[in-house]
């Protein structure tokens, strides 16, 4: 008998905690999120987390979505889940972790990125089969990591998982991943839509180890397991989608792929600073990670390592509240705690200068708050180059941004950012985009049709507009000269 009220429910794991949204599959009525943290251990370049820990964490944020939303169990349809990128999970023959996984924003492989670039013929070798180029995120360069210095725990791998392919084989009891999240492993082909043989090869990597790659990442790959039932307090008739990585959930969320690339460029600030955009052609530069989306197209993307944890923890050294801060007034900060991804400086750490005695601690939080927005605008400018787009060209310039995560919400995340592009925004009401995305996906694996289209009638990239502010492009080119000029001081000895 047909449920009466279909309702789905999108999983965020991200590098911090588990999000479950439980949506109406016809309405996208946000009816409850339920929340989970997680913990990351590592120092010196490493992040590493328990994925039993990621595990533990869906099944709590579940219950504690369908608790609150008061939906009856047998009213759940579909159930998606999109993770954080390029983290490596090895797995025993039964299925359990071998080692805790190495995440997006552990650096020790930076080494093993540079190897694999030079092994295979460079950056454009790279860019033609895998459309991205090895760099510490990379699961490539992880894999490369874990062979040198736990060859043991290499050798014995009966699976090879990205964080959300884990959590989907929980759920399903197969072994699926999806395009999108795929394309962000250097051994996964965007131009064959496939796994690169000479790839594997290069990485010593038995194709046998990986998951199937569904159509996209609502294909169906299953019901739940009688065991996953049973921990979620759900029907096993409830569908599983094959799911995706959370930047392709958030552009799923978004509704984009329904329109073209320059109406819908993204910037979101969390953790991590993101740029991307959909597109229907395969644009590949060394700078950008040439992804594919999840319904099949392409989303290239720009990332930063350094964005609103690296602005806060400024803050914190300050004694001030996030939104104390003030214009640069000429000072200048490179917030690279963690080294970083784009500019591809690894080894970098933070950068001051620019100090006087006149200096207020409110404008040096504010310069950590224009380096990081620098940073990832600086990011956009080259995808939207890559793209065939010239940033500078008004046709281009005047398009609004959309701004989401944490840091959307933000009144100085939101200032810097208009200020620096000279953009108007879209700021979406939806918060939850990724948790989103990853519904709309379950929802197409029930039965209700495409997830992009369905996210865009749901209305879920709607928002408010903030008017645009005159460009400083005084800040922008200081910025822009010390980051350039920096040599030394943002490249010291790996050790």
């Amino acid at each position: 008998m047909p449920v009466q009220n279909p309702v789905v429910i999108g999983v965020d794991s991200s590098t911090q905690s588990t999000k479950a949204a439980v949506v109406d599959s016809v309405t996208g009525a946000l009816l409850a999120v339920g929340r989970a943290p997680h913990t990351v251990t590592g120092t010196d370049g490493a992040r590493e987390s328990d994925p039993e820990q990621w595990w533990s964490a869906l099944r709590e944020a579940v219950g504690r979505g369908l608790k609150e939303s008061g939906v009856p169990a047998g009213d759940v349809v579909g159930i998606a889940v999109a993770g954080q990128q390029h983290g490596l999970v090895v797995l025993d023959a039964a299925g359990n972790p071998l080692r805790a996984a190495l995440l997006w924003n552990d650096t020790r492989s930076a080494p093993q990125a540079a190897a694999l670039t030079e092994a295979l013929g460079g950056p454009g070798a790279w860019l033609e089969r895998a459309g991205s180029v090895p760099v510490a995120a990379m699961t490539a360069a992880k894999w490369e990591w874990l062979r040198a210095r736990e060859p043991a725990t290499a050798a014995a791998a009966a699976g090879v998982r990205l964080p959300h392919d884990f959590l989907t084989e929980r759920l399903a009891g197969v072994a699926a991943t999806d395009p999108g999240d795929a394309s962000g492993t250097c051994w996964y082909s965007t131009a064959d839509h496939a796994y690169d043989p000479g790839l594997l090869d290069l990485l010593g990597l038995d194709p046998a180890l990986l998951p199937a790659v569904a159509a996209t990442g609502a294909t169906r790959v299953g019901t739940l397991t009688p065991a996953a039932a049973h921990a979620l307090g759900l029907p096993e008739s409830v569908a599983v989608a094959a799911g995706t990585g959370d930047n392709m959930a958030a552009a799923v969320g978004l509704g984009l792929g329904e329109g073209g690339l320059l109406d819908h460029p993204v910037v979101s600030l969390g953790t991590s600073g993101t740029v991307f955009a959909a597109t229907r052609t395969r644009p590949a530069a060394p700078s950008l990670a040439g992804f594919a989306a999840a319904d099949g197209t392409y989303l290239p993307l720009g990332c930063t390592l350094n964005c609103t944890q690296a602005v806060d923890r400024f803050a914190r050294l300050l004694g001030l509240d996030r939104e104390d801060a003030v214009p640069g007034d000429g000072v200048v900060v490179l917030p690279y705690l963690d080294g970083e991804r784009t500019p591809d400086l690894p080894h970098a750490t933070g950068l001051l200068t620019g100090l006087r005695h006149t200096t207020a601690p409110g404008a040096i939080l504010g310069a950590a708050y224009e380096g990081a927005a620098f940073t990832v605008l600086r990011a956009l400018d080259e995808l939207l180059t890559a793209c065939g787009q010239d940033p500078a060209d008004p046709a281009v310039a005047d398009r609004p941004l959309r701004l989401v995560g944490g840091g959307a919400r933000g009144r100085v995340w939101r200032d810097t950012v208009r200020r620096l592009s000279g953009r108007s925004l879209v700021v979406p009401a939806e918060t939850e985009l990724v948790a989103l995305g990853a519904a709309a996906l379950a929802a197409g694996a029930a039965g209700g049709g495409d997830p992009v289209a369905l996210a865009d009638a749901w209305g879920t990239g709607r928002g408010t507009v903030l008017p645009a502010l005159p460009r400083d492009l005084g800040t922008w080119d200081r910025i822009a000269a010390v980051l350039d000029g920096a040599g030394p001081f943002m490249r010291p000895s790996a050790g």
